[in-house]
């Protein structure tokens, strides 16, 4: 059970604020101190009133309106300074748990659900500006105007007013309580439309299938199944709602009736003058605007607590793959590769097992074997996409886990298997990763990646934009678009996941054709799902259960006749 509340831990992006909240709560101060001043004018209006004085009445009048108009200037101000604070608190939260994100492993990525992700870093981190913002802008100011107008109802007649708390410590104990259950109705219903969104982009991202399988009546019902989830955690949040105003109304209205009451016994005994009680009206009036807000925010807190708490444990989730504190840039390479006694598991199942591979620079090595083998985490290793937990890797003689992150992946280009392409225009996916970018250099990688020709036949040319995940283009201009990444990058080590395995002959003869040209002179490992392009590979590694089985190249492995003999016959002998 939590001792405290969850948003100390958004202290320290208040703190960097300070300055811009200092002014705000300045005019706050001046906001509120109006409060009492204009009880008393009203109580003075009304004696004048009374008196029919009219008069004295516009004199008093002109001066409650002058009050009224600088009160609002320092609303004004509290409230446009402090919406500046909360939303740039908003920024720098989104910013930092954004950043921290992009650093997790990819372990992490291949259970988590996108959708969740994202709301979090949009509605979650909004609704949080949002508190910060409520806090300073409106219950801080509620709270000093209780506690003012208190103090001068106290001045007024302090009897009367600690009568009147009598219902006081029971309200709050109610407000807290309904708190407490708004937060756990928030929670339910906070995590119901994470479920919603993980499925909305879920489906969308593979509508292809979807309607491939005419599977549209299936994902209706699941979303109506969670969009209904989602109803119901809300309802109860609003039945909630809707059951602490009138509980809270009708206390009230009892107190202001214990108040009258006890008002009239005040001035027949002549403790409080009828123009005194006016003024004392008043001040309870300039109560009740603060109290339902305090009551709304208190709820409006403890669903942003839930928000808080999602945020955080995205902020609590360490990296397993950690730059070494004094690591340093790794320099140019020649593309010399050892992996050295390497094991490695996957929660706790063997993928690689005692593995000893030494590549020289520029040699090409395919890895060949069945689904499992250990095929792409060997090469996932290499820029530390994970960490063995035995063994080291090393490049032209550095460990990798001594060189900086940024250094070791910017000298290994990477042509997955499922090209991803991000929204932006053709030039800006080719310089991926490049803010700014030579637009001549961009045009020379298409050409050796076969990309230029069907990209100037664009109207745009390479300021075509693309769809999301690259939907305006086909598979093959997508893979040669990221052929033209990695050449842009210049790698001296290359990985090729099958790059061609989905292309039609045509496309495939394309892509071929500039991976050929990619690959002079550079360190390449290719995983091979078709043997058809290791053919000419320096060395074919055929890999079982973790373990290199065979070695040699494609003529030496036939006529050893064993494993890759077998898994080449029955892929091109009927």
């Amino acid at each position: 059970m939590k001792t405290r509340s969850s948003y100390y831990q958004l202290i320290p992006y208040i703190r960097q604020e300070w300055k811009t909240i200092a002014q705000a709560l300045t005019c706050t101060l001046a906001f509120t101190v109006f409060w009492p001043i204009q009880a008393a004018l009203a109580g003075r209006i009304a004696e004048f009133i009374g008196q029919g004085n009219i008069i004295a009445l516009a004199r008093l009048s002109g001066i409650l309106a002058v009050v009224f108009l600088i009160q609002k200037i320092m609303q004004y101000g509290q409230d446009s300074i402090m919406a500046k604070a909360a939303l740039s608190v908003a920024l720098e939260l989104r910013k930092k748990i954004y950043s921290h994100l992009l650093r997790l492993n990819l372990s992490y990525f291949e259970t988590a659900q996108t959708g969740d992700l994202t709301y979090r870093l949009t509605e979650d981190i909004d609704r949080i500006g949002e508190v910060v913002n409520k806090i300073f802008h409106d219950f801080t100011p509620c709270v000093l105007q209780l506690i003012v107008v208190l103090g001068y109802m106290i001045y007024l007649n302090w009897e009367l007013t600690l009568a009147t708390f009598i219902v006081a410590p029971l309200m709050g104990i109610l407000i807290g309580w309904f708190g407490e259950q708004m937060l756990k109705f928030s929670r339910r219903s906070q995590n119901q439309i994470s479920n919603l969104s993980s499925l909305l982009t879920e489906v969308f991202s593979g509508i292809r299938l979807v309607q491939g399988f005419a599977a549209e009546e299936y994902q209706i019902q699941r979303f109506a199944e969670e969009a209904e989830s989602n109803r119901q955690a809300k309802y109860a949040t609003e039945k909630l709602k809707a059951i602490q105003n009138p509980v809270v109304g009708f206390l009230y209205a009892i107190s202001v009736m214990l108040l009258f009451f006890l008002g009239g016994w005040q001035i027949s005994i002549g403790n409080l003058t009828s123009a005194e009680f006016v003024s004392y009206i008043a001040g309870v009036g300039l109560l009740i605007d603060p109290i339902a807000h305090i009551t709304s925010n208190y709820n409006d807190f403890k669903q942003g607590e839930a928000s808080v708490d999602r945020i955080f444990e995205l902020m609590a989730i360490q990296p397993k793959v950690l730059e070494n504190p004094d690591a340093e840039e790794l320099p140019q390479v020649t593309g010399k590769v050892e992996y050295r006694h390497i094991s490695f598991s996957y929660d706790a199942k063997p993928v690689l097992e005692n593995m000893n591979l030494l590549v020289s620079p520029g040699e090409l090595i395919a890895l060949v074997g069945p689904s499992g083998a250990g095929k792409t985490t060997l090469a996932n290793l290499l820029p530390r996409f994970y960490d063995p937990q035995i063994g080291q890797i090393f490049i032209d003689g550095v460990d990798i886990k001594n060189v900086t992150l940024r250094s070791l992946r910017r000298q290994i280009g990477i042509v997955p298997q499922e090209t991803i392409l991000f929204s932006g225009t053709i030039a800006q996916n080719i310089a991926f990763g490049q803010a700014d970018f030579d637009l001549e250099a961009v045009e020379a990688a298409a050409k050796i990646a076969n990309a230029h020709q069907f990209i100037t036949q664009f109207s745009q040319g390479y300021q075509t934009w693309v769809g999301e995940r690259g939907v305006n283009l086909s598979g093959g201009q997508r893979q040669r678009i990221a052929i033209a990444r990695a050449v842009l990058l210049n790698p001296r080590i290359l990985i090729l996941d099958e790059a061609t395995s989905a292309l039609d002959s045509e496309s495939e003869a394309l892509v071929q054709e500039a991976l050929e040209r990619i690959m002079k002179n550079r360190t390449v490992l290719i995983i091979a799902h078709r043997l058809a392009t290791v053919r000419r590979a320096d060395r074919i590694l055929v890999l079982e259960q973790g373990q290199i089985l065979e070695s040699g190249t494609h003529e030496e492995l036939l006529q050893l006749g064993d494993r890759y003999a077998r898994f080449y016959a029955k892929q091109f002998q009927t």
